[in-house]
C-alpha cells in the first residue's frame, strides 16, 4: 500500500454558535492547509470532535472535504464508534464517497483490554471498506487502551489486508521505531506527535504524520521534516523547540481541542465553539492567550491564507 509522505492535519470541525455543524468554511480551511505545506486532513477525529456528532453529521462534514480539497490530498475520514455497526456503515460511507482512507481509535466504552479484542474491532471496520487503507488510531490517553502496538502489527499481518498501518499518538518513541522496523517497514507508521517529530526523524522514522497544531502551525512543523531533509539540523531544531513552545501555550488553556480552535480564530478562520462537555475559552482566556502567542512570535511564524 501506498506510504504517506508529509504531515496531514487533524482539522477542527467548524460549529455555529449554537453548536451545529457549520460546512461554511470548510473549502477556505482546505485551501489554507494545501498552501501551508499539509498533504491531507484526517477528519472527525479527537481534534474534529467526531464521537460528539450524530452520524448525519459526520458524513456531512466527510462529504464536505471531498468536495472542498484540492486535487491529490488525501482525505482520511475517521470512523470510530462505540458502536460498531455505526462504524461500519461511516467506513461504507467513506468509500462510497471516494475518500482515501479510513481510521478508528479504539472506543472509549466499553474499553479494550486485550489484543485480541482490538483486532477483531479493527477487522469488522476494515471488512466494511475493503478498498481503502484503514489505519489504527493508537491515543490511550482518550480511551484507556494502552496495548503493545508491535504485538497489534504481529496479530493483524495476514488477517486485516487493507491495514495499512497506526496513527501513533502516544510517548514511547522506543516503541513507535519498533513498529516502524517490523518486517523492513511493511506498515506505515504515522507520527502523532507534533512536539516529538525531529527525534522520530533521527531514528530513520516519521517519513508521515498526523498532527493537530499542524492546523495554525502546520508551516514551522513541515519545516521540521524540510530541514531535516536537507541536513540543516540546527533549524530543525529550532523549529521543533518553537512548536514546542506553542503547545506550552495551548496546554495552559485546556489543550489542542479548545485553544487550538480558538488559535484559528486568531488567525482569520473562526470555526466556532466546542461543543459540551468542553468548557470553551472565555474572552479573557483568548486575550491571554494571545499575549503569550505574541511573546513567542508566533503570528510571524503561523499559517496564513
Amino acid at each position: 500500500m501506498e506510504k504517506i509522505i508529509g504531515l496531514v492535519d487533524a482539522p477542527f470541525t467548524p460549529m455555529k454558535p449554537n453548536g451545529d455543524i457549520n460546512l461554511e468554511p470548510i473549502p477556505r480551511y482546505a485551501a489554507m492547509l494545501a498552501k501551508n505545506g499539509l498533504v491531507g486532513v484526517f477528519i472527525n477525529g479527537s481534534s474534529g470532535e467526531g464521537y460528539m456528532l450524530t452520524p448525519d453529521e459526520r458524513k456531512a462534514v466527510a462529504e464536505a472535504w471531498m468536495a472542498a480539497v484540492p486535487e491529490g490530498f488525501k482525505v482520511i475520514v475517521h470512523v470510530g464508534s462505540c458502536c460498531l455497526r455505526e462504524s461500519e456503515d461511516l467506513a461504507r460511507h467513506a468509500e462510497k464517497i471516494g475518500a482515501w482512507g479510513i481510521g478508528s481509535m479504539a472506543p472509549p466504552f466499553p474499553k479494550i483490554g486485550r489484543i485480541e479484542e482490538l483486532v477483531k474491532y479493527c477487522e469488522t471496520i476494515a471488512a466494511a471498506a475493503p478498498s481503502l487503507p484503514f489505519y489504527y488510531y493508537h491515543i490511550p490517553a482518550f480511551n484507556g487502551a494502552f496495548l503493545p502496538m508491535l504485538d497489534l502489527l504481529k496479530a493483524v499481518d495476514g488477517r486485516i489486508p487493507n491495514f495499512a498501518g497506526i496513527k501513533y499518538t502516544f510517548e514511547s518513541l522506543y516503541e513507535y521505531n519498533q513498529c516502524r522496523l517490523y518486517k523492513d517497514g511493511k506498515y506505515d507508521m504515522l507520527h502523532g506527535q507534533d512536539e516529538t517529530i525531529l527525534p522520530s526523524l533521527a531514528q530513520g522514522g516519521a517519513r508521515g504524520g498526523i498532527g493537530g497544531t499542524t492546523n495554525y502551525n502546520g508551516r514551522e512543523l513541515t519545516g521540521i521534516i524540510k530541514a531535516w531533509n536537507e541536513g540543516d539540523i540546527e533549524s530543525a531544531r529550532e523549529k521543533q523547540n518553537f512548536s514546542q513552545a506553542v503547545i506550552n501555550v495551548i496546554c495552559n488553556f485546556r489543550g489542542n481541542i479548545v485553544a487550538g480552535k480558538r488559535i484559528m480564530k486568531l488567525i482569520g478562520l473562526d470555526l466556532g465553539p466546542n461543543r459540551v462537555p468542553f468548557r470553551n475559552m472565555t474572552d479573557e482566556e483568548e486575550a491571554i492567550m494571545k499575549g503569550q502567542l505574541e511573546e513567542i512570535g508566533f503570528f510571524g511564524r503561523c499559517n496564513k491564507f
